[in-house]
């Protein structure tokens, strides 16, 4: 898996991938986006779980970021349709619903975390890295 190593102030990429982000909000979509970026990565931005599907990005996704109420097809449905076309790319899901049982039900079905909006910028650069490095991520409060 690719890793990032950290010389004086900047990141550098070792191997290319993409992280996909999937969020009918665009403020929040381009917001993470640009995070993510700043930390080296590529990113694919998406408005819809639907328009990710179509992308063709599925392959190279090594995490998918996504919100969990979205128009259309939800994050949870997503995460389904992902698992039952046989992949198993870490996902984190962002939510402005953080309740319980959400959060239970997404974490349940394989998920890597589970973050409330908003949330802190530290808190999804640790869910990045643990869904890159095969482990879990932040699953308390924010």
């Amino acid at each position: 898996m690719a890793r990032m190593t950290n010389s004086p102030g900047r990141y550098e990429l070792l191997e290319p991938f993409v992280i996909s982000i999937v969020d009918d909000d665009g403020f929040a979509r381009e917001a993470i986006g640009e995070l993510v970026r700043s930390l080296g990565y590529r990113t694919a931005v998406f408005p819809s779980a639907e328009q990710f599907l179509e992308s063709g990005c599925i392959g190279e996704t090594a995490c998918l970021i996504t919100d969990l109420q979205m128009p259309g097809m939800s994050g949870f449905d997503l995460q389904i349709r992902l698992r039952d076309d046989g992949f198993d790319t870490p996902i984190i899901f962002v939510s402005a619903f953080p309740e319980e049982r959400y959060r239970t039900r997404a974490l349940d079905a394989g998920a890597v975390a589970f973050l409330s909006k908003p949330f802190e910028e530290r808190s999804l650069v640790e869910c990045i890295n643990a869904a890159l490095e095969g482990g879990s991520g932040h699953f308390g409060p924010n």
